[in-house]
């Protein structure tokens, strides 16, 4: 097995960033495993799958094939040949992720992606609960999060910064109800794993989370 960084959190805690910075400092493959529930969605939502519909879910992720490649040192999700990078971080598709996600066999076909690549390489992998499921022998686990509001906020300097009209107090209410849905799904729930190290980001800088995580690495490597 490589060394294996896992980072969970709830939404817009800021995994994502932190985990992309960790790679490049440590040299490490990025695997962002929420971009890959993202793609899946994205193909549900294209082939008009009611998110309510856990039987089309089933059936449909079946016709779904989603790999991951590089450019230039930067990873591209690919949803049946097609490059999505631009089209899966909209409200629309993250909704549909957060219910199409604990969908047994959405998982399976994904979580054994995410496997053999951590099995091959060193890698530096966030999600909902890479540190419980997907990677339960990770050298290092994070459970990165910050509060409600905190989050809303970095969201809609996101959205805003890219021309998007939005409402951050209706960022802030799907955040939280995304957390009830995350924390509470049967099938793989957000949760800190026992041996994770808690980091709450609300006021902290990216460098200031990155560093801590990098000293946690240093103290195993």
């Amino acid at each position: 097995m490589g060394i294996n960084i896992a980072i969970d959190g709830p939404a817009g805690a800021g995994k994502s960033t932190i985990a992309k910075l960790i790679a490049a400092k440590k040299g490490y493959i990025y695997v962002d495993t929420g971009a890959m529930y993202r793609a899946m969605a994205l193909f549900l939502l294209r082939e008009g799958v009611d998110p309510s519909d856990t039987a089309a879910i089933d059936a449909k992720c079946q016709e779904a094939d989603i790999t991951i490649g590089y450019e230039d040192g930067a990873q591209i999700v690919y949803l049946n040949g097609e490059n999505v990078n631009g089209c899966i971080r909209t409200e629309e598709v993250g909704k549909m992720a957060s219910v199409s996600s604990p969908n047994p066999n959405v998982r399976k076909k994904l979580v054994e992606l995410q496997q053999k690549l951590a099995a091959d390489a060193d890698v530096v992998m966030d999600g909902r609960d890479i540190g419980t499921c997907v990677l339960p022998n990770a050298q290092v686990k994070v459970f990165l999060t910050a509060d409600s509001h905190e989050r809303a906020l970095r969201r809609y300097k996101e959205l805003t910064g890219r021309g998007e009209a939005c409402d951050l107090a209706v960022i802030e209410k799907d955040i939280i109800e995304r957390d009830r849905q995350d924390m509470t799904r049967e099938l793989s729930p957000l949760k800190q794993a026992e041996d994770a190290v808690l980091v709450d980001s609300s006021h902290m800088t990216v460098e200031e989370v990155a560093e801590t995580v990098i000293s946690l690495c240093e103290k195993k490597f």
